[in-house]
């Protein structure tokens, strides 16, 4: 399980004039994990992250980094319903996690990362459940490279098992991703945040 300390992993980074290409989804993934560690590090409420992020990230090129476009509704749906059914998320994502690891002693992006994921597994039924924990553990990989991507794929798969029971049972007979695994043991994390988001290495998009 991952420490406590509630620092920036370190990232890698698109250098200025070479955006990886993702899918518009993808993109907005990203974007959320990134606005979500923003508001909790910074305070600032949904509709000033909707905008800053919107105006001068998105697409946009900040501190010589590349920030993938994204697709607009998506993501401020993704933002606003993360931030307001937190409340119905993170008990789920407790019980999904090892005993004695809550949610609040998790790192800040990738707390970030698992309540995304779980508002998609939860409230977007319009996308299927093995797409979005692909697409998070993709988002995982870009800021990580230890074992946290394997820890997001764990829990986001333990409570699609809960939430999506008769979608994940058949993804499972016929062999699509998604499969469960233990949870990954403590792992250390990287350099002290500079209070931004980082745009971290931009996953492949699948979605």
């Amino acid at each position: 399980m991952t420490g406590t300390t509630d620092t920036q992993p370190e990232t890698g980074a698109e250098p200025a004039g070479k955006p990886a290409k993702i899918s518009l989804r993808s993109g907005a993934r990203l974007a959320v994990v990134q606005a979500l560690y923003e508001m909790d590090i910074s305070g600032k409420g949904v509709l000033d992250a909707l905008a800053e992020f919107e105006a001068f990230w998105i697409g946009q090129e900040v501190d010589g980094i590349v920030h993938p476009p994204a697709e607009t509704a998506f993501f401020r749906d993704l933002l606003r319903g993360t931030v307001e059914e937190q409340r119905a998320i993170d008990p789920k994502l407790d019980q999904a996690l090892a005993q004695g690891w809550p949610l609040r002693r998790i790192e800040i992006v990738l707390r970030a990362i698992l309540r995304a994921g779980a508002y998609e597994l939860m409230f977007r039924r319009d996308v299927p459940a093995a797409a979005a924990i692909s697409e998070y553990v993709d988002v995982a990989h870009s800021f990580y490279t230890a074992d946290e991507p394997g820890l997001v794929n764990a829990v986001l798969d333990r409570l699609a098992r809960e939430v999506r029971p008769g979608e994940v049972g058949a993804q499972k007979a016929s062999g699509k991703p998604g499969s469960s695994k233990p949870l990954p043991g403590k792992s250390s994390v990287g350099k002290p945040s500079s209070g931004k988001p980082s745009a971290g290495k931009p996953p492949a998009g699948k979605a």
